[in-house]
């Protein structure tokens, strides 16, 4: 602990502040790494073959209590779907668009942001390095001779914290955002080709028996006997 706190003594103002926003940094990976692999994930090949039995068996309800059971992306979707099937396929594709549309932005968000604060605290980082050279020429032209070696080498050394520390948060920065956009990627493709298996299992029948279920109890209610 006295190495970390003799460093953020020499690393300056300019490092603290690059300190607070690798907490961002890390604040920020963590979360989208905790959606990706939990409310974010879900095996989209598997979900829509249950809901292919369920709605073979027509049992609709059931399919949308399983796509209440997740908030994942294609549940959602697929929640959508199976809310527009007794308006016909029309509807039910563009529900599903609409909802693709809507969910598409909170599968991207907060991604892009780490591109720019990799550059960000690269330019703080080299902003405690020019003022920490700045200081130190400042101070040798001041001191006498014998604090002379002293204040260079702290003046160095801030500089040189400075750009390391900013260079290593860039680097978890570009890191984070190259796992981030392909964790991103794959989600945005599994949900495109859900939705399209999804569209064509409901125009192959599955709309057509699901649409029968609900036409039962009126036929029931209308024989006298």
């Amino acid at each position: 602990m006295s190495w970390l706190s003799d460093v953020f003594q020499k690393g300056g103002p300019f490092f603290i502040l690059n300190t607070f926003f690798l907490a961002v940094v890390i604040g920020v990976i963590v979360e989208r790494a905790i959606y990706f692999l939990g409310r974010g994930h879900l095996n989209a090949k598997a979900f829509l073959e249950q809901l292919r039995k369920l709605l073979s068996a027509n049992n609709v309800d059931r399919a949308k209590k399983l796509c209440d059971a997740t908030t994942a992306p294609v549940a959602r979707v697929a929640k959508a779907g199976l809310n527009r099937l007794h308006r016909g396929e029309a509807a039910v594709a563009q529900a599903m668009e609409e909802t693709m549309t809507d969910t598409l932005p909170e599968v991207k968000t907060r991604i892009g942001a780490l591109w720019s604060l990799a550059n960000i605290v690269t330019l703080i980082g080299l902003l405690g390095t020019i003022t920490g050279l700045i200081a130190t020429f400042k101070g040798i032209g001041d001191a006498n001779p014998a604090d002379r070696q002293k204040k260079l080498s702290d003046g160095i050394s801030e500089a040189m914290y400075n750009t390391a520390f900013g260079l290593s948060i860039a680097l978890v920065c570009m890191i984070g955002h190259l796992l981030l956009s392909a964790a991103m990627k794959k989600v945005v493709s599994d949900l495109e080709a859900f939705s399209l298996r999804f569209e064509n299992l409901l125009a192959d029948g599955g709309s057509a028996a699901a649409t029968r279920a609900p036409a039962a109890p009126t036929e029931d209610l209308a024989d006298p006997s």
